[in-house]
Protein backbone atom coordinates (compact mmCIF):
# COMPACT_ATOMS: atom_id res chain seq x y z
CA UNK A 1 0.00 0.00 0.00
CA UNK A 2 2.67 2.37 0.52
CA UNK A 3 4.42 1.25 -2.70
CA UNK A 4 5.43 5.23 -4.13
CA UNK A 5 4.38 3.86 -8.18
CA UNK A 6 0.72 3.56 -6.84
CA UNK A 7 0.91 7.09 -5.15
CA UNK A 8 2.27 8.38 -8.44
CA UNK A 9 -1.31 7.10 -10.19
CA UNK A 10 -3.38 8.64 -7.65
CA UNK A 11 -5.18 12.19 -8.19
CA UNK A 12 -5.92 14.75 -6.05
CA UNK A 13 -9.46 16.17 -5.64
CA UNK A 14 -8.09 19.28 -6.65
CA UNK A 15 -6.64 18.30 -9.86
CA UNK A 16 -10.19 16.46 -10.81
CA UNK A 17 -12.06 19.90 -10.32
CA UNK A 18 -9.33 21.31 -12.57
CA UNK A 19 -9.76 19.22 -15.31
CA UNK A 20 -13.54 19.02 -14.86
CA UNK A 21 -13.52 22.91 -15.41
CA UNK A 22 -11.45 23.21 -18.14
CA UNK A 23 -13.91 20.83 -20.15
CA UNK A 24 -16.66 22.84 -18.79
CA UNK A 25 -15.19 25.39 -20.22
CA UNK A 26 -13.80 24.33 -23.39
CA UNK A 27 -17.51 23.07 -23.99
CA UNK A 28 -18.80 26.88 -23.07
CA UNK A 29 -16.21 28.05 -25.84
CA UNK A 30 -17.25 25.21 -28.48
CA UNK A 31 -20.56 26.15 -27.94
CA UNK A 32 -20.58 30.01 -28.00
CA UNK A 33 -18.66 29.70 -31.50
CA UNK A 34 -21.02 27.56 -32.61
CA UNK A 35 -23.88 29.87 -31.51
CA UNK A 36 -21.70 33.18 -33.10
CA UNK A 37 -20.84 31.18 -36.40
CA UNK A 38 -25.14 30.26 -36.83
CA UNK A 39 -25.96 34.00 -36.16
CA UNK A 40 -23.46 35.12 -38.93
CA UNK A 41 -25.04 32.58 -41.12
CA UNK A 42 -28.89 33.70 -40.10
CA UNK A 43 -27.73 37.10 -40.85
CA UNK A 44 -26.28 36.22 -44.47
CA UNK A 45 -29.36 34.53 -45.21
CA UNK A 46 -31.87 37.75 -44.59
CA UNK A 47 -30.14 39.32 -47.55
CA UNK A 48 -29.94 36.22 -49.68
CA UNK A 49 -33.90 36.30 -49.43
CA UNK A 50 -34.41 39.46 -50.05
CA UNK A 51 -32.02 39.27 -53.78
CA UNK A 52 -34.11 36.29 -54.02
CA UNK A 53 -37.11 38.60 -54.14
CA UNK A 54 -35.74 41.70 -55.69
CA UNK A 55 -35.08 38.80 -59.22
CA UNK A 56 -38.93 37.93 -58.42
CA UNK A 57 -39.93 41.74 -58.29
CA UNK A 58 -38.06 41.72 -61.74
CA UNK A 59 -39.72 38.55 -63.40
CA UNK A 60 -43.24 40.15 -62.05
CA UNK A 61 -42.28 43.24 -64.23
CA UNK A 62 -41.12 41.06 -67.73
CA UNK A 63 -44.16 39.01 -67.46
CA UNK A 64 -45.91 41.96 -67.55
CA UNK A 65 -44.18 43.79 -70.05
CA UNK A 66 -42.23 41.85 -72.77
CA UNK A 67 -43.05 38.47 -71.80
CA UNK A 68 -45.80 38.59 -74.57
CA UNK A 69 -43.32 39.04 -77.15
CA UNK A 70 -40.40 36.89 -75.71
CA UNK A 71 -41.89 33.56 -73.95
CA UNK A 72 -43.98 31.47 -76.99
CA UNK A 73 -44.33 28.74 -74.39
CA UNK A 74 -46.83 30.08 -72.50
CA UNK A 75 -49.52 30.41 -75.08
CA UNK A 76 -49.76 26.45 -75.03
CA UNK A 77 -50.37 26.36 -71.77
CA UNK A 78 -54.28 25.35 -71.24
CA UNK A 79 -54.37 27.58 -68.07
CA UNK A 80 -53.10 30.50 -70.29
CA UNK A 81 -56.35 30.85 -71.97
CA UNK A 82 -55.91 31.73 -75.99
CA UNK A 83 -53.15 33.29 -77.39
CA UNK A 84 -51.50 33.28 -73.58
CA UNK A 85 -53.59 36.03 -72.49
CA UNK A 86 -54.30 34.93 -68.96
CA UNK A 87 -50.53 34.65 -68.15
CA UNK A 88 -49.38 38.12 -69.37
CA UNK A 89 -49.90 41.69 -68.46
CA UNK A 90 -52.09 41.77 -64.79
CA UNK A 91 -53.04 38.14 -64.52
CA UNK A 92 -49.03 36.96 -65.25
CA UNK A 93 -48.08 39.70 -62.64
CA UNK A 94 -50.33 37.48 -60.19
CA UNK A 95 -49.18 34.80 -61.31
CA UNK A 96 -45.34 35.66 -60.24
CA UNK A 97 -46.86 36.99 -57.03
CA UNK A 98 -48.86 33.68 -55.81
CA UNK A 99 -45.72 31.50 -56.52
CA UNK A 100 -43.58 33.96 -54.67
CA UNK A 101 -46.35 34.39 -51.94
CA UNK A 102 -46.35 30.10 -51.69
CA UNK A 103 -42.89 29.71 -51.49
CA UNK A 104 -42.29 32.36 -48.77
CA UNK A 105 -45.88 30.69 -46.97
CA UNK A 106 -44.18 27.69 -46.48
CA UNK A 107 -40.79 28.94 -45.48
CA UNK A 108 -43.50 30.66 -42.69
CA UNK A 109 -45.50 27.50 -41.70
CA UNK A 110 -41.61 26.18 -41.37
CA UNK A 111 -40.02 28.57 -39.09
CA UNK A 112 -42.70 30.38 -36.90
CA UNK A 113 -42.10 28.69 -34.21
CA UNK A 114 -37.87 28.61 -34.23
CA UNK A 115 -36.81 29.99 -30.69
CA UNK A 116 -33.21 28.50 -30.47
CA UNK A 117 -30.12 28.54 -33.08
CA UNK A 118 -29.58 24.64 -32.17
CA UNK A 119 -33.26 23.74 -33.30
CA UNK A 120 -33.50 22.30 -36.84
CA UNK A 121 -35.60 24.88 -38.05
CA UNK A 122 -32.43 27.46 -37.54
CA UNK A 123 -30.65 25.39 -40.17
CA UNK A 124 -33.56 25.05 -42.82
CA UNK A 125 -33.68 29.03 -42.40
CA UNK A 126 -30.14 29.46 -43.37
CA UNK A 127 -29.16 26.66 -45.45
CA UNK A 128 -30.33 24.10 -48.04
CA UNK A 129 -30.11 26.86 -50.65
CA UNK A 130 -30.14 24.41 -53.38
CA UNK A 131 -33.22 22.74 -52.03
CA UNK A 132 -34.92 26.01 -51.13
CA UNK A 133 -33.99 26.93 -55.31
CA UNK A 134 -36.26 23.64 -56.46
CA UNK A 135 -38.82 25.03 -53.98
CA UNK A 136 -39.01 28.15 -55.52
CA UNK A 137 -38.94 26.81 -59.14
CA UNK A 138 -41.60 24.38 -58.84
CA UNK A 139 -43.91 27.50 -57.10
CA UNK A 140 -43.51 29.74 -59.99
CA UNK A 141 -43.70 26.96 -62.37
CA UNK A 142 -47.54 25.90 -60.38
CA UNK A 143 -48.54 29.55 -60.42
CA UNK A 144 -48.81 29.09 -64.18
CA UNK A 145 -51.02 25.78 -64.22
CA UNK A 146 -53.32 27.42 -61.78
CA UNK A 147 -56.75 28.13 -63.62
CA UNK A 148 -57.60 31.81 -64.54
CA UNK A 149 -60.79 32.19 -61.90
CA UNK A 150 -58.39 31.07 -58.83
CA UNK A 151 -56.02 33.76 -60.20
CA UNK A 152 -58.25 36.29 -59.91
CA UNK A 153 -59.41 35.45 -56.73
CA UNK A 154 -56.16 35.23 -55.14
CA UNK A 155 -55.91 39.11 -57.01
CA UNK A 156 -58.77 39.78 -54.46
CA UNK A 157 -56.67 38.36 -51.45
CA UNK A 158 -53.73 39.63 -52.59
CA UNK A 159 -55.70 43.81 -52.11
CA UNK A 160 -56.27 42.48 -48.30
CA UNK A 161 -52.62 41.13 -48.11
CA UNK A 162 -51.24 44.66 -49.23
CA UNK A 163 -53.31 46.37 -46.88
CA UNK A 164 -52.04 44.25 -44.61
CA UNK A 165 -48.25 44.72 -45.62
CA UNK A 166 -48.89 48.71 -45.37
CA UNK A 167 -50.26 48.70 -42.02
CA UNK A 168 -46.92 46.44 -40.60
CA UNK A 169 -44.52 48.95 -42.29
CA UNK A 170 -46.51 52.36 -40.52
CA UNK A 171 -46.05 50.65 -37.56
CA UNK A 172 -42.11 50.29 -38.61
CA UNK A 173 -41.73 53.66 -39.47
CA UNK A 174 -43.54 55.06 -36.33
CA UNK A 175 -41.48 52.62 -34.15
CA UNK A 176 -37.93 54.05 -36.04
CA UNK A 177 -38.44 57.28 -35.65
CA UNK A 178 -39.33 56.29 -32.09
CA UNK A 179 -35.95 55.07 -32.08
CA UNK A 180 -34.62 57.53 -34.01
CA UNK A 181 -35.87 60.21 -31.58
CA UNK A 182 -34.53 58.29 -28.40
CA UNK A 183 -31.41 58.18 -29.81
CA UNK A 184 -30.56 61.97 -30.34
CA UNK A 185 -32.31 62.88 -27.23
CA UNK A 186 -31.59 60.22 -24.66
CA UNK A 187 -32.14 62.81 -22.06
CA UNK A 188 -34.73 64.94 -22.24
CA UNK A 189 -33.34 67.26 -19.46
CA UNK A 190 -30.78 68.36 -20.63
CA UNK A 191 -29.99 71.28 -22.13
CA UNK A 192 -27.95 69.87 -25.06
CA UNK A 193 -30.45 67.26 -26.08
CA UNK A 194 -33.19 69.72 -26.06
CA UNK A 195 -31.24 72.30 -28.27
CA UNK A 196 -30.48 69.13 -30.67
CA UNK A 197 -33.96 68.60 -30.27
CA UNK A 198 -35.13 71.88 -30.94
CA UNK A 199 -32.52 71.86 -34.08
CA UNK A 200 -33.64 69.30 -35.83
CA UNK A 201 -37.32 69.68 -35.08
CA UNK A 202 -36.67 72.87 -37.27
CA UNK A 203 -34.93 71.56 -39.89
CA UNK A 204 -37.87 68.82 -40.00
CA UNK A 205 -40.66 71.13 -39.80
CA UNK A 206 -39.03 73.76 -42.62
CA UNK A 207 -38.77 70.59 -44.79
CA UNK A 208 -42.41 70.19 -44.60
CA UNK A 209 -43.06 73.41 -45.03
CA UNK A 210 -41.62 73.84 -48.58
CA UNK A 211 -42.57 70.25 -49.26
CA UNK A 212 -46.54 71.70 -49.28
CA UNK A 213 -45.68 74.62 -50.51
CA UNK A 214 -44.29 72.83 -54.02
CA UNK A 215 -47.06 70.66 -53.85
CA UNK A 216 -49.37 73.57 -54.20
CA UNK A 217 -47.30 75.21 -56.99
CA UNK A 218 -47.18 71.96 -59.00
CA UNK A 219 -50.46 70.21 -58.46
CA UNK A 220 -52.46 72.81 -57.43
CA UNK A 221 -52.08 75.72 -58.98
CA UNK A 222 -55.27 76.16 -60.36
CA UNK A 223 -59.19 75.85 -58.50
CA UNK A 224 -59.97 73.17 -61.12
CA UNK A 225 -57.33 71.02 -58.87
CA UNK A 226 -60.02 71.01 -56.07
CA UNK A 227 -58.92 67.30 -55.31
CA UNK A 228 -55.36 67.86 -54.96
CA UNK A 229 -55.95 71.12 -52.98
CA UNK A 230 -58.20 68.69 -50.68
CA UNK A 231 -55.61 66.55 -50.45
CA UNK A 232 -52.53 69.12 -49.35
CA UNK A 233 -54.85 71.05 -47.32
CA UNK A 234 -55.88 68.46 -45.67
CA UNK A 235 -52.06 67.17 -45.02
CA UNK A 236 -51.60 70.95 -43.69
CA UNK A 237 -54.20 70.26 -40.70
CA UNK A 238 -52.94 66.96 -39.69
CA UNK A 239 -48.98 68.41 -39.00
CA UNK A 240 -50.85 71.43 -37.04
CA UNK A 241 -53.00 68.81 -35.03
CA UNK A 242 -49.65 66.45 -34.74
CA UNK A 243 -47.54 70.22 -33.37
CA UNK A 244 -50.40 71.01 -31.18
CA UNK A 245 -50.60 67.77 -29.73
CA UNK A 246 -46.90 67.27 -29.57
CA UNK A 247 -46.63 70.43 -27.75
CA UNK A 248 -48.91 69.84 -24.60
CA UNK A 249 -47.57 69.66 -21.23
CA UNK A 250 -49.36 66.05 -20.53
CA UNK A 251 -47.88 64.29 -24.28
CA UNK A 252 -44.07 62.84 -22.96
CA UNK A 253 -43.13 63.09 -27.18
CA UNK A 254 -40.38 66.15 -28.64
CA UNK A 255 -40.85 67.89 -31.16
CA UNK A 256 -38.27 65.94 -33.07
CA UNK A 257 -40.43 62.67 -33.79
CA UNK A 258 -43.03 65.02 -34.23
CA UNK A 259 -41.13 67.37 -37.04
CA UNK A 260 -39.82 63.41 -38.33
CA UNK A 261 -43.55 62.28 -39.14
CA UNK A 262 -44.51 65.25 -40.70
CA UNK A 263 -41.84 65.17 -43.60
CA UNK A 264 -43.29 61.73 -43.67
CA UNK A 265 -46.75 62.18 -44.24
CA UNK A 266 -45.44 65.55 -46.61
CA UNK A 267 -43.96 62.66 -48.86
CA UNK A 268 -47.31 60.17 -48.78
CA UNK A 269 -49.27 63.18 -49.77
CA UNK A 270 -46.57 64.04 -52.66
CA UNK A 271 -46.38 60.35 -53.39
CA UNK A 272 -50.37 59.80 -53.75
CA UNK A 273 -50.30 62.96 -55.49
CA UNK A 274 -47.31 62.15 -58.28
CA UNK A 275 -49.79 58.41 -58.22
CA UNK A 276 -52.28 60.09 -60.20
CA UNK A 277 -53.18 59.62 -63.83
CA UNK A 278 -50.37 60.81 -66.01
CA UNK A 279 -53.44 62.64 -68.67
CA UNK A 280 -54.76 64.28 -65.68
CA UNK A 281 -54.52 68.03 -66.24
CA UNK A 282 -53.46 68.93 -62.69
CA UNK A 283 -50.11 66.00 -62.45
CA UNK A 284 -47.43 67.94 -63.30
CA UNK A 285 -45.44 65.36 -64.64
CA UNK A 286 -47.84 64.38 -67.80
CA UNK A 287 -45.98 62.32 -70.17
CA UNK A 288 -45.87 62.30 -73.89
CA UNK A 289 -45.97 58.52 -74.10
CA UNK A 290 -42.52 57.54 -74.37
CA UNK A 291 -40.00 55.67 -72.18
CA UNK A 292 -37.23 58.32 -71.35
CA UNK A 293 -34.36 57.28 -68.96
CA UNK A 294 -36.47 59.03 -66.21
CA UNK A 295 -39.02 57.05 -66.24
CA UNK A 296 -36.37 53.77 -66.63
CA UNK A 297 -34.75 55.38 -63.08
CA UNK A 298 -37.73 56.06 -61.43
CA UNK A 299 -39.38 52.77 -62.07
CA UNK A 300 -35.90 51.32 -60.87
CA UNK A 301 -35.76 53.49 -57.92
CA UNK A 302 -39.36 52.08 -57.09
CA UNK A 303 -38.37 48.67 -57.34
CA UNK A 304 -35.67 49.12 -55.28
CA UNK A 305 -37.83 50.95 -52.42
CA UNK A 306 -40.37 47.98 -52.88
CA UNK A 307 -37.42 45.63 -51.80
CA UNK A 308 -36.08 47.64 -48.91
CA UNK A 309 -39.21 48.39 -47.49
CA UNK A 310 -39.94 44.69 -47.25
CA UNK A 311 -36.58 43.84 -45.80
CA UNK A 312 -36.46 46.53 -43.23
CA UNK A 313 -40.22 45.30 -41.48
CA UNK A 314 -39.62 41.73 -41.81
CA UNK A 315 -36.26 42.28 -39.68
CA UNK A 316 -38.22 44.45 -37.21
CA UNK A 317 -39.89 41.79 -35.72
CA UNK A 318 -39.38 43.71 -32.34
CA UNK A 319 -41.49 46.41 -32.76
CA UNK A 320 -44.23 43.73 -33.18
CA UNK A 321 -43.33 41.76 -29.72
CA UNK A 322 -45.50 42.11 -26.79
CA UNK A 323 -43.92 44.31 -24.40
CA UNK A 324 -43.03 41.45 -21.53
CA UNK A 325 -41.15 39.97 -24.69
CA UNK A 326 -39.23 42.78 -25.24
CA UNK A 327 -38.08 43.49 -21.79
CA UNK A 328 -36.66 39.67 -21.95
CA UNK A 329 -33.05 39.68 -21.90
CA UNK A 330 -31.69 37.69 -25.30
CA UNK A 331 -29.83 34.83 -24.27
CA UNK A 332 -27.25 33.70 -26.25
CA UNK A 333 -28.24 30.65 -27.89
CA UNK A 334 -31.59 32.35 -28.98
CA UNK A 335 -32.13 33.35 -33.13
CA UNK A 336 -30.91 37.35 -33.93
CA UNK A 337 -34.75 37.88 -35.19
CA UNK A 338 -38.03 36.22 -35.99
CA UNK A 339 -37.79 34.09 -38.89
CA UNK A 340 -41.57 33.14 -39.02
CA UNK A 341 -42.21 37.13 -39.09
CA UNK A 342 -39.52 37.69 -41.81
CA UNK A 343 -41.04 35.14 -43.99
CA UNK A 344 -44.83 36.48 -43.21
CA UNK A 345 -43.87 39.76 -44.03
CA UNK A 346 -42.14 38.64 -47.53
CA UNK A 347 -45.24 36.85 -48.42
CA UNK A 348 -47.20 39.87 -48.22
CA UNK A 349 -44.58 41.81 -49.74
CA UNK A 350 -45.26 39.24 -52.45
CA UNK A 351 -48.84 40.45 -52.51
CA UNK A 352 -47.82 43.90 -52.12
CA UNK A 353 -45.29 44.02 -55.13
CA UNK A 354 -47.96 42.47 -57.44
CA UNK A 355 -50.68 45.53 -56.48
CA UNK A 356 -48.26 48.20 -57.69
CA UNK A 357 -47.30 46.33 -60.37
CA UNK A 358 -50.78 46.30 -61.74
CA UNK A 359 -52.11 49.71 -59.85
CA UNK A 360 -54.25 47.69 -57.71
CA UNK A 361 -56.64 47.13 -60.49
CA UNK A 362 -57.54 43.60 -61.59
CA UNK A 363 -59.47 44.72 -64.48
CA UNK A 364 -56.88 46.77 -66.67
CA UNK A 365 -53.21 46.23 -67.26
CA UNK A 366 -50.99 49.18 -66.44
CA UNK A 367 -48.45 50.88 -68.49
CA UNK A 368 -45.23 49.67 -69.64
CA UNK A 369 -42.41 51.19 -67.00
CA UNK A 370 -45.29 52.15 -64.93
CA UNK A 371 -45.92 51.36 -61.31
CA UNK A 372 -48.31 52.31 -58.73
CA UNK A 373 -50.53 54.98 -60.95
CA UNK A 374 -53.67 55.27 -61.16
CA UNK A 375 -56.69 56.78 -59.32
CA UNK A 376 -56.96 53.30 -57.04
CA UNK A 377 -53.26 53.99 -56.21
CA UNK A 378 -53.59 57.47 -55.12
CA UNK A 379 -56.85 56.78 -52.77
CA UNK A 380 -54.89 53.74 -51.14
CA UNK A 381 -51.63 56.23 -50.42
CA UNK A 382 -54.19 59.16 -49.41
CA UNK A 383 -55.61 56.28 -47.04
CA UNK A 384 -52.30 55.27 -46.10
CA UNK A 385 -51.15 58.84 -45.29
CA UNK A 386 -54.71 59.36 -42.74
CA UNK A 387 -53.62 56.12 -41.06
CA UNK A 388 -50.43 56.85 -40.71
CA UNK A 389 -51.52 60.32 -39.03
CA UNK A 390 -53.63 58.38 -37.02
CA UNK A 391 -51.58 55.98 -35.69
CA UNK A 392 -49.12 58.59 -34.47
CA UNK A 393 -51.80 60.78 -32.47
CA UNK A 394 -53.14 57.59 -30.95
CA UNK A 395 -49.18 56.70 -30.07
CA UNK A 396 -49.13 60.57 -28.35
CA UNK A 397 -52.18 60.38 -26.54
CA UNK A 398 -52.92 56.39 -25.68
CA UNK A 399 -50.85 56.88 -22.06
CA UNK A 400 -52.85 59.91 -21.26
CA UNK A 401 -56.20 57.90 -22.06
CA UNK A 402 -55.02 54.94 -20.48
CA UNK A 403 -53.76 56.65 -17.46
CA UNK A 404 -56.05 55.79 -14.36
CA UNK A 405 -57.65 58.68 -12.83
CA UNK A 406 -57.38 59.25 -9.27
CA UNK A 407 -60.39 60.12 -7.58
CA UNK A 408 -60.82 61.93 -4.63
CA UNK A 409 -61.72 59.42 -1.49
CA UNK A 410 -63.97 61.40 0.65
CA UNK A 411 -63.24 62.36 4.23
CA UNK A 412 -64.81 60.58 6.69
CA UNK A 413 -67.55 62.56 9.09
CA UNK A 414 -65.97 63.52 12.42
CA UNK A 415 -68.16 63.17 15.21
CA UNK A 416 -67.70 65.55 18.56
CA UNK A 417 -67.32 63.52 21.67
CA UNK A 418 -68.97 65.38 24.15
CA UNK A 419 -66.83 65.88 27.92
Amino acid sequence: MNDPRVRSFQISPGDLEAAQLDDLIREIEQKSLFYHQEKKKSLRARYAYGTIFLIINLCAWFIRDYAQKTLTLLPHVSSCGPEGSHCFHTLGVLRVSLGCFMFFLILFLSTWNTMKLHQAQNSWHSDYWSFKFLLLVSAMVASFFIPQLYIQIYGEIARVGAGIFLGLQLISVIEFITWWNNYWMPNNQSNQSCFLGLVMSIVFYIGSVCGIAVMYYFYAASTACALNIFFISFTVVLLTVMMVVSLHSKVKSSLMSSGIMASYIVFLCWSAIRSEPSHTKCNAHTQNGHTDWITVLSFLIAIGAIVMATFSTGIDSESFSFQFRKDEAKEEDDIPYSYGFFHLVFSLGAMYFAMLFISWNLEHSARKWSIDVGWTSTWVKIVNEWFAAGIYLWKLIAPIVRQPRVHEQPQPATTEVSR
